[in-house]
């Protein structure tokens, strides 16, 4: 089997020459053929700036390309920084039919077993996401509920006057939201806003839409 090997040390001093050794022998009790070693030496902090000439995402870019069978790491730490960090490289690797062994955790996705511990990483970020995503919306509510405003600032500042001029335009049929968007220099978001807001005030009026 054509297997990859990845390593990595956080700072400079460090020899990542140990998790090699062990990679190479874990390699050879299972007969598999090392095609290539990946090594990266570098700290988080370099790899985020860096992320194209780092080891790590030449990895991934030779996974197809090279056809491994399996990418063999020292530990999940080693690898990856986080839970979906890792879920998004694993996902990588089982959409290419590349098994994942870490020697640390005894994890190979390549077994019935490996596989259900992925399953259950996969719904840890899930949560993960889950969770943030609702924190995200409560701090808004919250915020919301102080009188602060959310998002980005409005393009264009119109007048009351305008605003009632672009629903008017609309629902009157004299031009469309894009028409109106140009004619007022501001977004086609904002021209469907105003509409909303006056369209009590056109919904009985003839020749509206």
């Amino acid at each position: 089997m054509k297997v990859a090997i990845y390593a990595r040390v956080s700072t400079s001093d460090q020899n990542p020459e140990a998790q090699l050794t062990q990679l190479r022998d874990y390699a050879a009790t299972r007969s598999f053929t090392i095609h290539r070693e990946y090594v990266d030496q570098i700290t988080g902090a370099v790899e985020k700036r860096k992320k194209r000439d780092t080891a790590y995402q030449q990895l991934l870019d030779d996974a197809q390309r090279l056809k491994f069978k399996c990418v063999l790491v020292w530990k999940f730490d080693r690898f990856a920084r986080s839970v979906s960090h890792l879920l998004r490289a694993l996902e990588t690797f089982n959409s290419l039919g590349i098994a994942f062994v870490s020697l640390g955790e005894q994890i190979d996705t390549s077994t019935p077993a490996g596989r259900m511990v992925f399953t259950v990483l996969g719904a840890v970020a899930e949560l993960e996401r889950s969770l943030i995503a609702e924190r995200v919306r409560a701090g808004m509510r919250n915020a919301r509920a102080k009188g602060k405003c959310i998002g980005r600032p409005p393009r264009t500042q119109l007048s009351p006057e305008d605003r009632k001029s672009i629903a008017e335009g609309y629902w009157c049929r004299k031009a469309s939201f894009r028409q109106l968007a140009r004619r007022f220099d501001t977004s086609i978001g904002t021209v469907q806003r105003c509409a909303l807001a006056y369209r009590k005030d056109y919904a009985a009026a003839p020749g509206t839409r």
